[in-house]
């Protein structure tokens, strides 16, 4: 069979599988797929280093369907190129168990990198990855020993640029100059309701142009050798990432859809299925055939790939005997492995009424781990000076010799790629997607701060990680009302109960600086999802630990951090982060009334809900009613502790442009308020 034969072959049987998965499902988008198949074919035929028998190999080219929702294109490609999604996988697509949901979900075994579906995230993960790249090679890679050498590819369509996320994202991309990150837009001028025309008429080429990148067009979707030669050019561009403007049909071959906003998200029913077929020349014969011919040309792309691999497994065996020490490095990095004794450092506080903030703390916290914790790479939205999370002399990710010590915020150290600081911007959007997507590349363990308030910006992210089941560390200061002077613009109330909703998400609301030590301990070690730390801007006294329970209690998500005396607790006062010390004070008020008092610390609803029933009852005995629980956030949900006759305090409205101590009077959040509440119980 001549090339351009087998090619058409390969395409058609990437364009029919997902036809075939989107009928049999009666669900999902088959336009993506037919319009898009030729670009994804030349990327994966002709360039993509993978190997499909360890889809976890560290360098592998990694590719990203941040158009999501062409789903069935993916995991055609994935089947056809060896990996684990078998035929039986294709035919349970979009139902129950299936390796082939709706919209990609991070599965590394099977070759799906991040979960994608919301456009523009993976757009933003895309930037993470190649972040993660030039770092990891940065770091790493030796003259003759490049043994981090890989690209980042993705295929995004016009939603994808819509989102804002992607200019953000793209922003940064272009600045930090990721010239491994090449992006293939499907240009088909159609979205799920109509026409692009009506919504997005802007020369989006132009605005990556604008922004630092690469930009090249191929006018035919299926001009393979056009398309192959815009990815060489985007190759051999190393400053700038780059973007390929690529103009395709939706629904390409189906003769009533094509160019049609009914080719989008919706199957195209058996009779124009058969027409689809008839059009393009393929059998209309049993549904998800694949011809012997496309199957032996894909397994072409499998072997390269093994090749590639042999090639890079020698050379990591001559890294180590060059280079031992790096390559132990390497592989504590890539295993996420801790170094040992890697929070030896940890300070302890010792005991001060005055105390300290605890984003203060954190701070302390961050750079006593950062020289032993050293793939811990990360930044804030503009805010490091507020936020206490630059990582003093560990150097800032920028390209090498794009600043010097002259520049504000130089303390951070020398500007490489081996830099560990991000400087993200105000674009608290594309941070979160980009700190997932150097969780998904692997290697690093990353975290992104801003204030509490602006965790709304960067929401869908942080959900993406945590139902992806990534470790990612968002560190959210300026917790409550008592930040202050900037008034409820910025004062968070609805905020952290509405993380706590997002399932797989941990929140750690630390009540002093040896709590905040024992949340970053608790954060480095949990490695089954995100992580959001809850930090004060406001100074609170460092507690006394030998009269009252250890720190260490964090990891239970409560503990009881003050217990009755003289006998069994008749009322129990639950508190969280600075409310915890309004709360110590009322106990000893009323113990001073011969009221016996229990304080419960309880930091982190989801790792309390995780200790065992027993642990639960002994800090929370089901038989003591009387329950006070104090937050400086929203009363909703708080009734899981406070139980159908306790008392919540907490906020139910917006907050006030005042000093912080004035608007902790306000709002109640003093001893003298729990008191009255708690009186009232007796």
């Amino acid at each position: 069979m001549e090339p351009k034969d087998i090619d058409r072959l390969c395409i058609n049987t990437l364009r029919m599988l997902a036809v075939d998965m989107v009928e049999k499902a009666n669900s999902g988008h088959p336009g993506m797929p037919l319009g898009a198949a030729p670009m994804a074919y030349v990327l994966w035929s002709r360039f993509m280093k993978f190997q499909p028998e360890d889809p976890r190999w560290p360098d592998r080219d990694r590719f990203v369907l941040s158009a999501g929702h062409g789903s069935a294109l993916l995991y055609a490609i994935l089947h056809m190129t060896g990996h684990d999604i078998s035929m039986d996988e294709l035919k349970n697509f979009r139902q129950w168990g299936s390796r082939t949901p709706g919209h990609p979900e991070y599965a590394p075994d099977c070759g799906v990198e991040c979960t994608t579906g919301p456009l523009g995230q993976g757009m933003a993960n895309g930037v993470g990855m190649a972040i993660a790249e030039r770092h990891l090679a940065a770091v790493f890679n030796r003259p003759g020993h490049g043994i981090v050498d890989h690209y980042t590819y993705s295929i995004m369509g016009d939603g994808d640029l819509m989102e804002g996320i992607s200019s953000e994202a793209a922003s940064i991309a272009g600045h930090l100059k990721l010239g491994r990150l090449i992006y293939l837009y499907d240009d088909n001028k159609i979205s799920l309701a109509a026409e692009t025309r009506i919504t997005f008429t802007e020369d989006a080429c132009a605005r990556f142009e604008a922004m630092g990148w690469h930009v090249q067009r191929v006018a035919d979707g299926n001009d393979l050798n056009a398309i192959e030669s815009a990815i060489a050019a985007a190759k051999a561009e190393t400053e700038r990432p780059s973007i390929i403007s690529v103009r395709t049909h939706i629904g390409f071959g189906s003769p009533n859809k094509q160019d049609t906003f009914e080719a989008h998200g919706s199957p195209l029913g058996p009779e124009e299925a058969a027409l689809t077929r008839k059009n393009l020349g393929w059998p209309s014969g049993p549904a998800f055939l694949v011809p012997d011919e496309a199957r032996a040309k894909f397994a072409e792309f499998g072997a390269r790939g093994r090749g590639a691999r042999s090639t890079w497994d020698a050379l990591m065996e001559s890294y180590r005997r060059e280079y031992p020490e790096l390559a132990a490095k390497w592989d504590a990095f890539i295993s996420g492995r801790l170094p040992d004794g890697w929070d030896r450092d940890m300070p302890v506080f010792a005991p001060d009424a005055k105390g300290m903030a605890t984003r203060v703390a954190g701070g302390k916290v961050m750079n006593a781990i950062a020289p032993r914790l050293e793939n811990i790479v990360g930044g804030s939205a503009d805010l490091d000076p507020s936020t206490k999370t630059a990582l003093k002399g560990r150097g800032s990710f920028h390209p090498e010799g794009s600043g010097d010590d002259t520049v504000q915020g130089s303390e951070k150290g020398a500007w490489s790629y081996a830099g560990a600081n991000m400087a993200f911007g105000v674009r608290e959007h594309a941070m979160g997607a980009v700190a997932g997507g150097m969780a998904y590349h692997g290697g690093l363990i990353p975290y992104a701060s801003t204030f509490l308030i602006f965790s709304d910006y960067m929401r869908p992210a942080i959900r993406l990680a945590a139902l992806s089941g990534i470790h990612v560390v968002y560190v959210f200061t300026h917790d409550s009302v008592m930040l202050g002077e900037d008034g409820p613009t910025h004062q968070p109330v609805e905020h952290i109960m509405s993380l706590r909703a997002i399932p797989g998400l941990t929140v750690i609301r630390p009540a002093d600086a040896n709590e905040t030590a024992e949340a970053w301990r608790a954060t480095v070690t949990r490695k089954n999802g995100p992580v959001a730390l809850i930090l004060s801007r406001q100074d609170l006294p460092t507690l006394d630990r030998a009269v009252l329970a250890p720190a260490s209690g964090l990891h239970k998500g409560a503990y009881v951090l003050a217990d009755a005396e003289g006998g069994n607790p008749e009322l129990i006062i639950i508190a969280t982060g600075s409310e915890v010390h309004p709360a110590l004070a009322a106990r000893e008020a009323l113990g001073a009334e011969g009221r016996k008092v229990r304080v419960v610390c309880m930091p982190s609803w989801e790792m309390f809900e995780e200790q065992a029933q027993s642990y639960r009852e002994s800090v929370l005995p089901p038989g003591v009613t009387r329950r006070i629980t104090v937050e400086a956030g929203t009363t909703l949900g708080w009734q899981r502790y406070s139980g159908s006759s306790g008392i919540i305090i907490g906020m139910d409205r917006f907050g006030a442009s005042a000093p912080g101590a004035v608007n902790r009077e306000k709002f109640g959040f003093t001893a003298d308020n729990i008191l009255v509440k708690a009186r009232g119980m007796f």
